[in-house]
């Protein structure tokens, strides 16, 4: 699949005021920065389509693009560590939580993990979360291009061996890089797949 078109439609910070769920959706989240924006960049053909910045936090709404004028891609809040107050960083769970579970139409969480990191426990919980909540979900793995060729299967085996200790069978698991844009066929084709009968 290609994207010819995307355009940004509408930040929410409550979730019952996104749009009206007539489109099968696409939603990534993960932890504070773990190049969330720089991926769904990469995967839109675009430099500034979603914003991104150093700063772990800069994602604080859902955020609503249209791809295609067929499906929605969705910009969530990142979970875990971000220098902002306590009270706020939990108003964005609450948001993006309300969202996972009452939104009918998204088709697919991905969740994305920086593939640098041994299995994060923070990461695992909020996987069981998921899972528990049967919401359909893939895991992404960002910022390949940061490894040595070598390290990148051993990191990812690790990381399975995690997760097979928790679900049966495994969620689909993409590797990429927003530097390189490897992975980006297969994220877009597997969306491509998922369309067709996700409505």
């Amino acid at each position: 699949m290609e994207i010819k078109q995307a355009r940004f439609l509408v930040s929410n910070s409550d979730p019952v005021r996104c749009p009206r769920p007539d489109k099968p959706e696409y939603a990534f989240i993960g932890r504070s920065n773990v190049g969330k924006s720089s991926l769904i960049n990469m995967l839109t053909n675009s430099k500034s389509l979603a914003k991104t910045s150093e700063k772990p936090g800069k994602t604080r709404l859902i955020n609503h693009f249209l791809i295609n004028e067929e499906w929605y891609l969705v910009d969530l809040p990142g979970y875990g560590y971000a220098k902002v107050p306590l009270t706020e960083r939990r108003k964005w769970e609450s948001s993006f939580r309300q969202y996972i579970l009452g939104r009918t139409n998204l088709c697919c969480l991905f969740i994305l993990i920086d593939i640098r990191h041994a299995p994060l426990e923070t990461d695992l919980q909020f996987l069981e979360w998921v899972g528990e909540s049967q919401v359909p979900f893939a895991v992404v793995f960002t910022k390949s291009d940061k490894l040595k060729p070598v390290e990148v299967d051993p990191a990812v085996a690790q990381y399975r061996e995690a997760l097979a200790e928790r679900f049966e069978p495994l969620p689909p698991v993409f590797v990429t890089s927003s530097a390189s844009g490897s992975g980006k066929e297969g994220i877009l084709g597997f969306i491509g797949q998922v369309n067709k009968t996700c409505k």
